[in-house]
């Protein structure tokens, strides 16, 4: 309980600190954490990434649902929330810059991702940034890959169509703020 009150805490207070890079003044609820693992086919899953991992909200679900040998990036820019992630799960790697996924990948010796998923406030950040991380995403998952991200509206689902096939929308009332949760999968060829 004393832990889940830090991380809200944290939480808050950095996102008063940079609310265009945090995105939310709270950790994802556990019915987020579930709708965004629960379309991913675990037993296929040799290598994922997770995108703006925070307090760990979503990675404890990863870390559960996960084969033993599936690699694991987590990507986040704020120092301290990175750091207690490092020391919080030790078996996964992570890195600083989610625009930087291609290069953190060649420093794995990981080709091609079976997974990404994201609680980036895409919608905050500048039109440049936007493409470079959908430019990173995108080349990063092997064809047929699956990308899911949680959003606070549906203002990035015209921008995920054109690069993804967009299979399902979840709302998740029960997370605050409620959220929109993206299900989408890289083409084929």
């Amino acid at each position: 309980m004393m832990k889940a009150v830090q991380e809200k805490l944290l939480f808050l207070n950095k996102f008063l600190q940079d609310p265009r890079h945090i995105g939310s003044v709270t950790p994802s609820s556990t019915c987020l954490a579930r709708k965004m693992t629960e379309p991913v086919p675990w037993s296929r899953i040799a290598h994922i990434a997770e995108l703006g991992a925070g307090t760990g909200a979503i990675t404890n679900y990863i870390h559960a649902a996960r084969r033993s040998d599936t690699r694991v990036l987590l990507f986040e820019k704020d120092v301290s929330m990175r750091e207690q992630l490092a020391g919080r799960f030790p078996d996964c790697s992570c890195h600083e810059d989610a625009a930087e996924l291609q290069t953190a990948m060649r420093r794995e010796g990981i080709e091609q991702l079976d997974c990404i998923l994201s609680g980036l406030p895409f919608f905050n950040f500048p039109q440049a940034l936007r493409e470079r991380l959908m430019d990173q995403i995108a080349a990063s998952l092997k064809p047929g890959g699956l990308f899911i991200a949680f959003q606070y509206s549906q203002q990035m689902r015209k921008q995920l169509a054109t690069r993804f096939h967009i299979e399902h929308v979840h709302f998740v009332p029960l997370n605050f703020p409620p959220a929109f949760v993206y299900v989408c999968r890289k083409g084929e060829g």
